[in-house]
């Protein structure tokens, strides 16, 4: 090899080094711009987390691979299929644990197989859900919550992602559910406090939000139009509680409906002088 040659290849890995590290620090501009936009002020132990799973794990907060909840970094099922992609998974099987499943009360088990590239090891992770250790807001949906969450343990195991998945939180038992017999008892507190160690109402309109794609600005105005207030900050705990349930429940349904109702409060705003 020419000595021309050689310093062509060296000028190449040069630049192709300068483009990473370029890259890398666009992406964390662009996590910490859109975390403090979606989550507020962060600490700054919080934003030095947020650094090093941008540098270690390449994860989008736009992309919706984070969630902070809680004072803490989660990732999720995005993040983590993300993550597979990038360092080509050869594929993932999973298998319905029918011995430790009872459909009769909503109890599912599954059992999750990561394969990777270049290797000949498996990696497994289980994931069981029922009533008792799920969101009221994905009722219904257990056996697809347990499998996410086996899916998720077992691409952590796979690829040593020691952060806990968002999907993977349980639902406290002793959390009043809003679809109880009883109404929770009215306590002075702000409509986006935290109870009995239950997610945030604003985490919770997040994780909407990111599941189904849409529109922060309109669901904000969608919110405060149906709490009959200025802002949704102003309305109480129980109308946002009940705003959250109506909007997941619409999701649902019919995202593409919901998408129109949103789009009309955008043409509203419009024609406002």
């Amino acid at each position: 090899m020419d000595a021309s040659h050689r310093s062509g290849i060296q000028i190449r890995g040069r630049r192709q080094r300068n483009s990473r590290r370029f890259s890398e620090a666009a992406l964390l501009r662009s996590n910490a711009r859109c975390a403090q936009i979606v989550w507020g002020t962060l600490s700054r132990q919080s934003l030095r987390r947020l650094a090093e799973l941008t540098e270690t794990y390449r994860l989008s907060v736009n992309a919706g691979h984070l969630q902070f909840l809680d004072e803490r970094w989660y990732i999720t099922h995005s993040g983590l299929l993300s993550v597979a992609q990038r360092n080509r998974c050869v594929g993932i099987r999973t298998i319905v644990e029918k011995q430790l499943c009872d459909p009769g009360v909503k109890r599912w088990v599954f059992k999750a197989i990561v394969y990777k590239s270049g290797s000949k090891s498996a990696f497994v992770g289980y994931g069981d859900a029922d009533p008792s250790n799920t969101s009221p807001l994905v009722r219904g949906c257990e056996m697809r919550v347990a499998e996410t969450r086996a899916v998720n343990r077992a691409l952590r195991k796979a690829y040593g992602i020691g952060l806990c998945s968002v999907e993977e939180l349980g639902w406290p038992s002793s959390a009043p559910s809003p679809y109880g017999d009883h109404a929770p008892p009215n306590k002075p507190c702000a409509s986006n406090g935290s109870n009995n160690h239950r997610p945030r109402l604003r985490d919770q309109l997040c994780l909407l939000i990111r599941k189904y794609e849409l529109d922060p600005t309109l669901v904000k105005r969608y919110a405060a139009d149906f709490c009959g207030t200025e802002a949704l900050r102003d309305a109480s705990r129980d109308l946002v509680e009940t705003f959250i349930s109506t909007l997941a429940e619409e999701a649902t349904k019919d995202r593409a409906a919901l998408i129109c109702k949103l789009n009309s409060y955008n043409q509203l705003a419009e024609v406002k002088p």
